[in-house]
């Protein structure tokens, strides 16, 4: 197997993800490597997961400095000062300037609770429901500058079942998120995704069957 891809992982809250892709990554195998996990708060739940797991750890706090662009001065050192290949962003609710998303163009993915380009921004469990829609989900996507848009690596479908509220639908998406983001990191990281045109190609496309709406998926 090549050599294995460094991750960073930015954080800023509970850290169900980042657990979800350190479980990847400690597979066989898998093509990628968690080698720093960065919050922007201090004291949140992420930050334990990530030293229970071994794995380093840092808060660059966002409140320290005056404007987002001397933070992120700070944030793209200690990336780089760890030799990170690609960023996962996991809940971390800051937004990027232009010149950091151009920096690690096509190199940064997020993970969003929608089926995207629907519901953008927060609250999109009530705004989904609102809406009336049938089918709910989670997008895996390369992160650009407009909130919550770029090429599209995976998504998952999620039923919405009549009755649901806004916290029943979020916990089964959130579900969902945790099979999505690993697998959308694998596809990146094995290089058998890739951007092309603002377009994520493939270069062995299969169908997947299920609610899963990717690829491939095992």
């Amino acid at each position: 197997m090549s050599a294995r891809k460094r991750v960073g992982v930015l954080i800023s809250g509970r850290g169900s993800n980042l657990s979800a892709l350190i479980d990847a990554c400690n597979k066989p195998n898998y093509p990628a490597e968690i080698v720093l996990v960065i919050s922007n708060r201090q004291d949140v739940p992420g930050l334990k997961i990530a030293l229970k797991s071994g794995i380093p750890m840092m808060v660059v706090d966002h409140k320290k400095y005056a404007d987002r662009e001397t933070f992120q001065v700070d944030l793209d050192a200690a990336l780089r000062h760890a030799n990170v290949d690609l960023i996962c962003n996991a809940g971390f609710m800051r937004l990027l300037t232009e010149k950091f998303v151009e920096d690690w163009r096509d190199r940064q993915l997020n993970i969003h609770p929608s089926l995207l380009p629907a519901f953008k921004g927060l609250h999109t469990h009530e705004r989904a429901l609102e809406a009336g829609v049938k089918l709910s989900g989670c997008t895996a996507h390369f992160v650009r500058t407009e909130m919550d848009a770029g090429p599209i690596i995976a998504q998952a479908a999620v039923p919405v079942l009549p009755g649901d509220s806004a916290d029943d639908l979020a916990k089964r998406v959130l579900e969902a998120e945790h099979k999505l983001y690993p697998l959308a990191l694998k596809l990146v990281a094995s290089g058998e995704a890739s951007v092309k045109k603002e377009q994520v190609v493939f270069k062995n496309r299969q169908t997947v069957h299920g609610p899963y709406i990717a690829p491939w998926f095992d």
